[in-house]
């Protein structure tokens, strides 16, 4: 299986993915060269002297569990066209399809993303995860996991929902090619949607899914360090409405 995490709204799905590449100790495999997806995003100095031009990095990382091997792919930015935020047009296709590229080469079957779901829940409220999946026989599957269910079931959207960037983009793709999807998006408050800062809170449900899907145990310290210090930072905002 490959699980990809790209930058988003309180990068829900970026912490997710890293947390979980980084408590299996995933190794390092490879990466797509930024040249055609990127600017340059900063330009690094030493002694003075201008030493190179540093670009978001996109990176593969692998590791094998009992029960399967695990590709991860993370990304520092989505490719953009113009003043759009997340990924769309033609680099984004290309890089959903070179990611695409590396998991059928690999064997993988499944692709897994996840990001965030905007949502009118109290920020007291554990987030639920949010599903959407690439056939009936997963819908079966997804709706077995703990605090999950598919986004046709959220109240007001009447069955329809929209995934923007390579969170959406990459499992149409994936499906187009005959692999299996799942989006995996933890629900963040509305009124936090707009916010710079992380939601680890929402990131901590997704990777409670993830934990179920691998079958194997995530050591949550860390994590949950973080959430208690944006806790108390969003409670702060909270009390100045």
């Amino acid at each position: 299986d490959v699980i990809c995490g790209w930058p988003g709204i309180g990068n829900i799905g970026l912490i997710a993915v890293d947390t979980l590449k980084g408590g299996l100790v995933a190794e390092e495999l490879g990466e797509i060269e930024p040249w055609d997806f990127f600017y340059p995003k900063k330009v690094s100095i030493r002694d003075g002297l201008l030493e190179s031009l540093e670009f978001p990095t996109n990176k593969f990382y692998y590791q094998r569990l009992r029960r399967k091997d695990l590709i991860f792919f993370l990304g520092e930015e989505q490719p953009t066209e113009g003043e759009r935020v997340y990924a769309t047009g033609e680099k984004a296709y290309h890089m959903a399809n070179l990611v695409l590229d590396v998991a059928e080469k690999f064997g993988c079957q499944r692709v897994y993303t996840s990001g965030a779901c905007v949502s009118p829940i109290h920020h007291t409220v554990k987030p639920r995860v949010i599903s959407v999946v690439s056939s009936e026989k997963l819908v079966e599957e997804v709706i077995r996991y703990q605090n999950t269910i598919l986004i046709s079931e959220m109240g007001g959207r009447e069955g329809e929902g929209v995934i923007t960037g390579l969170n959406g983009l990459l499992l149409a793709v994936a499906k187009k090619r005959g692999l299996e999807s799942i989006c995996l998006m933890g629900e963040i408050p509305d009124w936090l949607s707009g916010s710079p800062f992380p939601y680890p809170k929402a990131s901590k449900s997704v990777l409670e899914v993830f934990a179920d899907i691998l079958g194997i145990r995530i050591d949550f310290i860390v994590l949950d360090k973080m959430v208690a210090q944006m806790e108390e930072v969003i409670e702060k905002i909270y009390e100045e409405f």
